[in-house]
């Protein structure tokens, strides 16, 4: 049996418990059921260890829940940074590592062969110079050092000026602090800071998800794929039926949630010819597939769409193009005013009428108006009336409805649908 390390070689799969363990929270060892117990044990063993001042365990009759508590408000980084910071590496990655960058130092530009003979020389270490050119590769296409062709030979070397400056720069620092609380790519910033040996001593964000830190590697890919107008072929893993699927689609445009905070990708799928919204914390694994002709044609389209849109849904539970929604409220004028300038700032572009004393209607279009209801419901109490050219959504707003009297044991018109 091997022994438990604290390094990890496959990030998707942490990255799912780290969701669970952040997002959701309060599981059991018995209710993470997609894992053997021994993944559980380990994949916990590794959150404790990362992450110990934000575990929270709370004792129930069945086992013990592991959650994380985190106030980003109180923080001056992000604490899930460190899961980017666990890979696993032999020696000989390590080792390279250091010697490498500190043979480059110089700023000279060095083919493989003679950093082999380098290292050979000047730090007695004997590597095959298959494994040096891999490892330049490798460092080249992530960025740490320049790559280029000098006639037939091809030439490595380590750019620092940006490092330095950035270390005699106040304003870059500050600038570094401020970028890893973005809620896109930090871990960049706070790689650059930690580096030059400095800290964020200025800034906190009051509402910052930091679980998306977690999905910054599908985020890439699919950014990419956009300012190359490609299509991609996305790995799906479903966050009920938990079975993988695949679907190919044309990525225009990444939809954040203002209130909840979760990502989607927006596309349009050929297959079905409509644009549709994944989720990115569902995403496992994106692919570019090749370029798409008509990318400019499809973000037109889209643009002009995002007007009926309400939230992320383009179809409606009776797959109809556009429904529409209408409200009447009752509004005690003049002193309820304040509901109506409600109305028509968070109403997203729906009208506002005036249909009597002390009454007022509110209509929308949308594709899918099922994704209004919370926000209608927030009216409760003044909603005289509400229909819906999609039955199904009219039939659910009075069913919960009905369902609430219920549960708080009051009586309700189920005649007229009035409640107020």
């Amino acid at each position: 049996m091997s022994d438990f390390q604290e390094l990890i070689k496959s990030f998707p799969k942490t990255r799912e418990y780290i969701r669970d363990f952040f997002v959701y929270g309060f599981k059991t060892r018995q209710e993470f059921t997609e894992k053997s117990p021994r993944t559980y044990d380990n994949e916990r063993r590794r959150l404790e260890s990362w992450l110990a001042p934000y575990i929270q365990k709370d004792h129930v009759p069945n086992g013990t829940n592991i959650s994380l508590a985190i106030d980003s408000s109180l923080l001056d980084t992000n604490p899930l940074f460190r899961v980017w910071k666990t890979k696993s590496f032999t020696d000989n990655d390590i080792m390279l590592h250091f010697l490498i960058l500190g043979l480059l130092q110089d700023g000279q530009p060095r083919t493989a062969e003679e950093i082999t003979d380098s290292l050979l020389s000047g730090y007695e270490a004997l590597f095959d110079i298959q494994t040096v050119r891999r490892k330049c590769n490798a460092y080249s296409k992530e960025g740490l050092l320049t790559k280029q062709k000098s006639g037939k030979t091809v030439v490595f070397s380590l750019d620092s000026t940006l490092a330095l400056w950035l270390s005699d720069n106040e304003n870059a620092m500050d600038a570094l602090a401020f970028y890893q609380m973005a809620g896109n790519f930090g871990i960049i910033g706070n790689e650059i800071l930690e580096l030059l040996g400095g800290s964020n001593q200025s800034f906190r964000v009051k509402h910052s998800f930091f679980v998306h830190t977690l999905e910054d590697e599908i985020l890439l890919p699919l950014l990419e794929a956009m300012n190359q107008k490609q299509q991609v072929q996305l790995a799906i893993k479903s966050s009920k039926r938990h079975m993988e699927n695949t679907a190919c689609c044309i990525p225009l445009q990444i939809f954040v949630s203002s209130r909840s905070g979760r990502r989607f990708l927006c596309g349009y799928v050929e297959r079905s010819k409509r644009f549709t919204c994944f989720r990115l914390d569902t995403i496992k694994r994106v692919a570019l597939t090749g370029p798409y002709e008509r990318y400019e044609e499809l973000q037109a389209k889209l643009e002009k769409n995002r007007s009926r849109l309400w939230g992320v849904s383009f179809q409606g539970p009776e797959r109809r193009h556009l429904d529409t929604l209408t409200m009447t409220l009752q509004v005690h004028e003049p002193s309820e005013t304040y509901i109506v300038e409600r109305l028509k700032r968070e109403g997203r572009g729906g009208t506002v009428t005036r249909i009597a004393e002390n009454t007022y209607q509110y209509q929308r279009e949308s594709f899918d108006c099922n994704e209004m209801l919370p926000w209608v419901r927030t009216f409760t109490g003044r909603i005289l009336s509400l229909e819906c050219t999609s039955k199904l959504v009219e039939q659910r707003f009075y069913q919960d409805l009905q369902a609430m009297y219920r549960i708080y044991q009051l009586e309700g018109n189920e005649t007229d649908g009035t409640f107020f």
